[in-house]
């Protein structure tokens, strides 16, 4: 509590120092003043008043006051917001009375510190995000996108994929965030794949073709496990869509989310192709006959050769634990593998090639992992011991 003539000699005070403990005093009990309206409109007079000084040591006092309060005067805010650099900045940064229609047209012509005042505020809408970013200020864009807690549009963010993507920190930013649209995601996986391609340190530590497998088989990987965890999203169908459309459902695709274990990623894929109920397709796979899955995929355009291979899949499938075990995943290319060779012969017809390409490849892949699994387990295991001849101590001849 200051009485009245002691506020008076503050404010009228020669030193600015006390004329801004004035001004701080007159936004504390503006903010917490409990009384009649006639006093209310005096401390509002005097707060206005205090916009007047020509210190800018008093005028940061009354913003200091007023700054992080709801109930701080619009109006004085805004003048505020018109003051110099560092009680502007402040204002922009903190001032919860500011809302979308007062940042927005600001934002257009703001310079870089204030950009990044306004991208640090507590509370960013979309639209306010959108703004921001709009300004091309790299910086600030990635400060957005690696905060959690403002959320960007959809379509914004996808924008940024395609546009931006190619760079490996905006990549990263945009990858981490749990909200990226999977079209996106997977776009940003592909440009992540050509940036490794192009690495002369990739490039000379891998040969070129084993390269090339190991990115596709890496894109295949990633394009169903995006669609693995857009299957409990209402996306899922979108972004299944997209794929057929722009042909990237293939039948290497639909055999890699098989043996990959992305199964609500493969149900997906063949409820659109089949345009048949989600449901009823998960029940074919889980429990149909051959000629069941063999009508399904006939529905899905797809030709005799795959659909048989597709069919035995599904059947070996049912009975291997395929998302976790690299054994069994193993068993079951090598068994859809021989079962091949020997039913054509060893002559695969064209409409096999690309899927024994891709299960042979897979052989590989998974004949090593399976071989790793082994070997760990039996590391673990102190009571295994490999034979090994002792040495003997040869003898100096007499």
């Amino acid at each position: 509590m200051v009485a009245y003539h002691e506020f008076v000699s503050l404010s009228q005070s020669a030193d600015s120092e006390e004329r801004g403990s004035a001004a701080h005093l007159s936004a504390l009990a503006y903010l917490n003043h409990i009384g009649p309206a006639d006093e209310q409109a005096a401390l509002y007079a005097a707060l206005i008043g205090f916009l007047d000084d020509p210190s800018v040591k008093v005028r940061a006092a009354l913003a200091y006051g007023l700054l992080h309060s709801t109930e701080a005067p619009r109006p004085i805010m805004l003048a505020l917001l018109q003051d110099s650099a560092i009680i502007a900045r402040a204002v922009l940064q903190y001032s919860p009375v500011l809302i979308d229609a007062d940042l927005i047209g600001l934002i257009k012509t703001l310079d870089m510190t204030m950009l990044v005042a306004v991208s640090q505020r507590a509370q960013i809408s979309p639209r306010l995000a959108a703004a921001i970013v709009a300004r091309g200020q790299e910086a600030v864009t990635l400060r957005l996108l690696r905060r959690r807690d403002v959320a960007l549009e959809g379509g914004l963010l996808s924008e940024l994929a395609e546009t931006r993507g190619g760079d490996a920190e905006m990549r990263g930013a945009l990858l981490a965030r749990s909200d990226l649209p999977a079209g996106a995601r997977l776009l940003l996986v592909q440009k992540a794949a050509e940036a490794l391609r192009g690495a002369r340190i990739v490039k000379g530590a891998v040969a070129e073709d084993r390269l090339s497998r190991v990115l596709r088989d890496s894109c295949d990987t990633a394009l169903s496990a995006i669609g693995e965890r857009e299957a409990v999203r209402t996306t899922a169908a979108a972004y299944v869509s997209d794929l057929i459309v722009t042909d990237r459902v293939s039948a290497r695709v639909l055999l890699h989310a098989v043996v990959t274990g992305h199964v609500m990623f493969f149900v997906d894929c063949l409820a659109e192709l089949a345009q048949t109920p989600r449901a009823k397709v998960f029940a074919l796979l889980e429990t149909g006959s051959r000629a069941a899955l063999n009508a399904l995929l006939a529905r899905c355009g797809l030709g005799e050769g795959v659909r048989n291979l597709l069919a035995r899949l599904v059947l070996h499938a049912r009975a291997s634990d395929l998302a976790d075990d690299a054994a069994a995943r193993h068993y079951v290319v090598t068994a859809l593998t021989e079962e091949l060779i020997a039913e054509h012969g060893g002559e695969i017809p064209e409409e096999l090639e690309e899927a024994f390409t891709y299960l042979s490849e897979q052989n590989i892949v998974l004949a090593r992992k399976a071989a790793r699994g082994v070997m760990a387990a039996f590391a673990a295991d102190t009571t295994a011991a490999l034979p090994v001849a002792e040495p003997r101590l040869a003898l100096p001849a007499a």
